[in-house]
Order: C-alpha cells, then sequence, then structure tokens
C-alpha cells in the first residue's frame, strides 16, 4: 500500500504502515547509497506522511536528522567500508570469469548449440592467453578442453550415422570448433592425457597452486637516468604479459616476427603498428638471415595496408617497400650462401637460425621476389589511375617509374644467377613473369627513353655485372633489346605469355614506323582468330596493337590499309572501351557494381593512352578518300552495286548533307566533312585546305611530311572523282588536258 494514500484512523492500518514505511525508507537508504546520489532523500524531505503515527514520525525525523547530519568522517569511513566490501580482487574476477564462459560451453553442449560453443570457445581462449608465460594453466581449462573434444567426436559420428541434416549456421561452427580445438589441443596434449587418465586426481587442488592474475599490457613510467632497451624517447616502456618490459634483442625477431605473421589477416589488427614493430625488429638485426626474414615479412606488411583493389597503397609505404625490396636484392647480391625461393621449407625454430648442412651450398628462405616486383608494379598502375593527369602530381609519381623499372631489372638479373645452379631447378615460370613486366614497361615507349632507362639501370648494377638475356652491349639499343626480350618468351614461355609478348612486338615495330614487318608479325601469329579466347586485358593489348599499326600504315601513306585496319576498332563506336582508356556511359544497359568496378581497374594509365581525336581523324580522312571516289562511281552509273567501306563515314556524311545552312568548321569532324564536300564537288585545293587546318596533326612525328602526303592523295582522288562524275560527258580525255 502506498504511503501517500493511506487512510487515517486505523492503528492496525497505522501500525502496519508504519512498518512498511519504516522498511521502504530503509530500503531507499539502502539504494541511495548504493547509486551515490541523494535525489531521494529530497523527494521524502518534500512529501512527509500525515497518516504516520507520532512514534514512526518521530522515528522518520530522527532517521532524517541522523542521515543528513553525519559529519564528514563518518561518511567517508561507509563509503570506504562498501567499497572495500563490493570490490572482487583480479584473481578472483578472472576465475569467475573463466567458470562463466566454461558453464556456457557446457551449456551449448546440452543444448547442441555450436555457436554459443565457438563464441565462447573464442571467449576462454582470449582470456587464457593473458596468462603470463611463468603461470600453469588453470585445471578447469584443460578439463573443458578435453570433454569439449570427446562431445565434439560424438556430434561428428552421430552426424555420420544418422541421415538428418544439420542447420548450415550450425555446422558451420561445429567445423570452426573443430579447427581450433584441433589447433589448441595439440599445445596441451600433454596435460590433457593426464587428465583422461585420472580425472580426479588431476583435478584435486594442490597447495602450491595459484592462478596469477593477467594484467593487460601498458605503458608504465620508468625512471630516465637508467634507461634499459625498448624504451623511447618520452620514457616510456612497452610492458607485456606478467608486468615485464617488453624488449626487441636480436636473439627475440624470430619470436617476434611469428607473432605478427600468426596475427595476419585477423580482425582488429594494427597494422601500422606491426610494421612500426618490424622497422625495430630491422635496425636490431645483425645477421644476413635476420634481416632477409624481416624485410621479406616488412614488405609483405605493407602491401597489406592497401585495402583490397579498391584504393592504392599509401605513397609513403610504397616508397619504403621499393627501398626495402631494393635493400633485399642487394643483400642477397653479397651474401651468396642466401637464396629466396618459393619451394624453400618454413624454418620452426625460433631459437637458432638454419645453417649449410654436408652437401649443400644454399640456406633456403621461403619467399617469391618477383611477386613482389609484380605487387609494387601494379600498386605503382593503380596509383596512376587513381591521380589527375592533368597535375603536376601524376609527373611526380610517373617518376617513380625509373625506380621501379630499376627494380624489374634487378630481379630479372637475380633470377639469372639462381637459373645458373642447375641444381636448384629454378621454376621457368618465375623467370618469363619477370621478363615479361620488363618488356612491358619498355614496348610503348619511344627509343629515345628506352635509351635512358637501361643506361641508369646498369649504372646501378655496377661495372661488373653482366646479364645472360640482354647483355650491356645489346640493351643500349632499344629495338634489339625488345627483340632480345620477346625472341626469349618465344622460345621459353607458352600461352598467354607468349601471345602477349608476339603483340608488344608488333606495337614497338608499328610504333617505329616498320609497318611491313608489323604486318608480316601479325598476321604470322593467327592471333586475330584466337583472341576472343583470351583474358580481357590481352584483348585489350590486342586492339592497342591493332591501332598502332592502322596509323603505321597512314603514315606511310598506305591509306586503303590504314583503313581496312582501324575499321573494326573506329567503326563500332566504342573506341573508348576497347582501348581501356574510359567507360563508356550507355544510356539503356544496366552495370552492376561490380561490373563498373572492374572496368575501372581495366583502365590504363595516361600516360600509355592513344590519342583518340587524332585516331578518328586518320580514321575519317581515309574514309573520305576511299568513299568519295566510290560514290561519284555509284552514282554515274545506277546499275553498278552499291558497296559501302564505312558506314560510321557515310552517315557523318548524309547528316552534314541535310543540314541547311553550315557554318565554319569547328571540330576535326566538321574540317573532314568539309573537305569530303570541296572533294566530290572537284574542288581538290579547297579541300587540301580543310585537311591542314585540323591541328591535330602537329601531334604527329614529321607532321609536314604527312601533310604533304595527304595532297597528293587528295590530288589524286579528286582527279579520280572528276573522271567517275564526267566520264559520260567524254569520248576522250588527253592527258595533257588533264
Amino acid at each position: 500500500m502506498s504511503r501517500f494514500f493511506r487512510r487515517g484512523g486505523d492503528d492496525s492500518s497505522s501500525d502496519s504502515s508504519s512498518d512498511e514505511e519504516e522498511l521502504y525508507s530503509d530500503n531507499e537508504e539502502q539504494e541511495i547509497q548504493d547509486n551515490g546520489s541523494d535525489q531521494e532523500d529530497s523527494d521524502d524531505s518534500a512529501f512527509p506522511s500525515d497518516d504516520d503515527s507520532d512514534d514512526s514520525s518521530s522515528d522518520d525525523d530522527a532517521q532524517g536528522k541522523n542521515r543528513f547530519l553525519k559529519d564528514a568522517s563518518s561518511d567517508s569511513e561507509d563509503s570506504d567500508d562498501e567499497a572495500r566490501a563490493k570490490v572482487r580482487s583480479a584473481k578472483t574476477k578472472f576465475s569467475d570469469e573463466l567458470d562463466g564462459s566454461i558453464k556456457q560451453i557446457e551449456n551449448g553442449e546440452k543444448n547442441g548449440d555450436w555457436t554459443l560453443i565457438s563464441a565462447e570457445f573464442d571467449k576462454l581462449t582470449r582470456q587464457i592467453s593473458k596468462l603470463p608465460a611463468s603461470d600453469k594453466t588453470p585445471k578447469p581449462y584443460i578439463r573443458i578442453l578435453a570433454d569439449l573434444e570427446d562431445f565434439m567426436n560424438e556430434s561428428l559420428a552421430k552426424q555420420k550415422v544418422t541421415p538428418k541434416k544439420m542447420n548450415a549456421t550450425q555446422a558451420r561452427a561445429l567445423n570452426a570448433v573443430k579447427q581450433k580445438i584441433k589447433k589448441t589441443n595439440k599445445e596441451y596434449q600433454t596435460q590433457i592425457d593426464s587428465y583422461r587418465e585420472d580425472k580426479d586426481a588431476f583435478m584435486a587442488p594442490s597447495e602450491t597452486e595459484e592462478v596469477e592474475v593477467p594484467k593487460a599490457a601498458k605503458k608504465v613510467r620508468i625512471a630516465t637516468e637508467d634507461v634499459p632497451e625498448g624504451v623511447d624517447d618520452d620514457g616510456f616502456a612497452t610492458v607485456g604479459k606478467g608486468g615485464r618490459t617488453l624488449q626487441y634483442t636480436p636473439e627475440s625477431i624470430f619470436k617476434h616476427l611469428r607473432a605478427i605473421l600468426e596475427s595476419r589477416g585477423k580482425k582488429n589488427t594494427d597494422k601500422a603498428e606491426q610494421i612500426t614493430v618490424m622497422e625495430k625488429l630491422l635496425e636490431i638485426a645483425n645477421t644476413p638471415y635476420q634481416k632477409i626474414r624481416t624485410l621479406l615479412a616488412l614488405v609483405s606488411a605493407r602491401f597489406d595496408l592497401g585495402s583490397g583493389t579498391a584504393t592504392a597503397m599509401p605513397l609513403d609505404h610504397w616508397k619504403a617497400a621499393e627501398k626495402e625490396l631494393s635493400t633485399l636484392l642487394q643483400l642477397l647480391s653479397e651474401e651468396k650462401e642466401y637464396i629466396v625461393v618459393e619451394n624453400a621449407e618454413e624454418w620452426d625454430d625460433d631459437e637458432k637460425p638454419p645453417t649449410l648442412a654436408a652437401g649443400e651450398k644454399y640456406i633456403k628462405v621461403p619467399g617469391s621476389i618477383v611477386s613482389y616486383v609484380e605487387r609494387l608494379d601494379d600498386e605503382l598502375t593503380r596509383s596512376l589511375q587513381n591521380i589527375d593527369p592533368h597535375t603536376p602530381e601524376y609527373i611526380e609519381r610517373l617518376q617513380d617509374e625509373s625506380a621501379l623499372y630499376n627494380l624489374i631489372f634487378r630481379g630479372m638479373l637475380y633470377y639469372e644467377y639462381l637459373g645458373k645452379d642447375t641444381t636448384l631447378q629454378t621454376p621457368q615460370d618465375s623467370v618469363n613473369r619477370v621478363v615479361m613486366r620488363r618488356l612491358e614497361h619498355v614496348y610503348f615507349k619511344p627509343a629515345a627513353v628506352i635509351k635512358t632507362f637501361e643506361e641508369n639501370c646498369w649504372e646501378a648494377a655496377g661495372a661488373k655485372v653482366e646479364s645472360v638475356i640482354t647483355a650491356r652491349s645489346q640493351s643500349q639499343d632499344a629495338s634489339r633489346l625488345v627483340h632480345i626480350l620477346c625472341n626469349y618468351l618465344f622460345s621459353n614461355a607458352d600461352g598467354i605469355i607468349r601471345a602477349r609478348a608476339m603483340l608488344c612486338q608488333v606495337y614497338f615495330l608499328a610504333l617505329h614506323n616498320e609497318y611491313y614487318k608489323a604486318r608480316d608479325m601479325m598476321l604470322m601469329s593467327h592471333l586475330q582468330e584466337n583472341i576472343p579466347n583470351f583474358d580481357v586485358l590481352s584483348q585489350i593489348l590486342y586492339n592497342r596493337t591493332l591501332v598502332q599499326v592502322g596509323l603505321c600504315a597512314f603514315r606511310k601513306g598506305l591509306v586503303y590499309d590504314a583503313q581496312n585496319t582501324l575499321q573494326e576498332i573506329c567503326g563500332s563506336g566504342r573506341q573508348k572501351e576497347l582501348l581501356a582508356q574510359g567507360v563508356m556511359i550507355q544510356r539503356y544497359s544496366q552495370v552492376s557494381p561490380e561490373q563498373e568496378r572492374l572496368e575501372k581497374q581495366r583502365q590504363l594509365p595516361f600516360h600509355m593512352h592513344i590519342n583518340l581525336e587524332l585516331l578518328e581523324c586518320v580514321y575519317l580522312t581515309c574514309s573520305m578518300l576511299l568513299e568519295i571516289p566510290l560514290l561519284a562511281q555509284t552514282g554515274s552509273s545506277p546499275d553498278v552495286k552499291k558497296r559501302v567501306i564505312s558506314k560510321t563515314y557515310r552517315r557523318m556524311l548524309e547528316y552534314h548533307e541535310r543540314q541547311i545552312f553550315t557554318g565554319p568548321p569547328e571540330n576535326t569532324r566538321d574540317h573532314v566533312m568539309q573537305a569530303s564536300k570541296a572533294l566530290a564537288a572537284g574542288e581538290w585545293k579547297k579541300a587540301i585546305t580543310f585537311i591542314h587546318s585540323i591541328k591535330i596533326w602537329d601531334l604527329m612525328p614529321d607532321a609536314e611530311d604527312i601533310k604533304t602526303m595527304l595532297s597528293k592523295q587528295i590530288q589524286e582522288e579528286g582527279l579520280r572523282t572528276y573522271l567517275f562524275t564526267y566520264a559520260p560527258f567524254y569520248d576522250t580525255l588527253a592527258t595533257e588536258t588533264l
């Protein structure tokens, strides 16, 4: 009954109500003390009960006075006593948490809830990992490990016998627990066996047994007069398990590395902190083996910072990885007894490094130099894709390509060195991959740029170094270098690498005006028949090569060949997409985010682009020189079968002719259409003026020679057009008159 709505006049009710009120006030007082708040007291003083007896009210008043008139010392004493009563020791808290997790696992076993068991087992493992290494493992933990393994084996056996299928979530959790138990029980196998032999004896508490309480690692202030190793400038040291300062010593390098490698890929792992630790380890490493192992782990950790394929690796970490990889290759070239190979076995002993066994020449360290080089190359490409090409930042980033090319070159020299020893059985695939990367950095560049790259590489390598694949004297000539690299891949590679090497060589020849060689090689390769079966990147390279061959034919004055070659790419209207120089926005197509992401990944960096405006100009000019005489021929002879060379050009011409008023030409397309109109009317000089006024020709090498060639071509096609147009009006034509 509420104390605010009591009836007066009844002694029994008054007594009971006063008792009830006393109980309420006691409870309330306890609640106030627990919460550390006096809010309820003010409420009680504001609403006194009218119906209480004099005794009860006097008790309340006394109680209220006592409550508010306590001196400070008595109040603090009470609160201290309460705090002391409530605070549990860390040892008890740890024990309670352990028992709680074990109880939850046992409940999960009763209910067959593997999801709960998996979650609690992870929690249990984390609790145990906080124990100092010097302490004994708690016996209840060993008991639950053994019991859980037995229960799991029973469940797996039942699952095989009974046809009823387990829920997919529970099945996944069961498999997860199976893997965790297999890994954990291996570590505590001896104690688990002791428990299974005699459970009662094992679980009996010993007098000396005491559970050490784990404490979280934290920074501890230490005296700066005698600063031990591992202390930073502020006088703080990192403290690990058991309150011991973490000291990085040459002897403990492998232990730290193993701990970092085991935590890779796990959630909530601080990657930046791991890199900082490995940088410290690299500083104190004093043997070549320690340095090699640390460098390999450090470069791998830096690559982890790039979040998948979405964003590029941070610039400072890319440069650091490039320097560390360069240091690694330098170290391997000096310390000949250590080699990094992919098929080496992992060294498990963290206490001592491996030594040379009898009859062995090398100490093998597991790793892949070519994979690191490829990843560094891919990260540079991704970085260039994400930078605006019209800013100085792009030029600065592009300068890093020289350092990367140097690294690729040194990687190739390293694999050549490994290949000299027949006992090593160096995979040919690794050599092919590094040679292909070198080729992909030179095939689209002018000869002068390649020469500069090569000179820098040989200068950095030193005067004594010589290459088996590309000799020093041969690599100074760009065309000879590309020829040697391609021939090596033709002889030693197959499949996609061989096809790509072929396309790179054709591209290089076409870029340097070797049209007939490029055309013959393209035709002999029969790639045009098989290219749809290749991957998308190889198809893009094929399209680029085809366009470059067409441009080369145009520069040679072979108009028909140029138009015929460019027709496939330029006639589609999807030049950007086919050459991976941009994504076409299509009005009605539904592109999924995944497809869009893949499309963006394939885009070429800006410095590798082929000028699309120049490409269109060449294609339309060639189409004009072929189509205008053809139109004149079919126009004068109605019985001749209509033939179309370029549908794209015809469509543009028809659109232009439908215009009632045409102003002066503004862009490349307008210039070509106006020239076509003039050429069809027999005004070849006017057509030449229109074509020559296109500014894009200045981007081509030997622009004046190209304009001269175009003047000659237009004059010839103008005459042909005139003859076809006016042939019905003449019986004979003298050459002198023409």
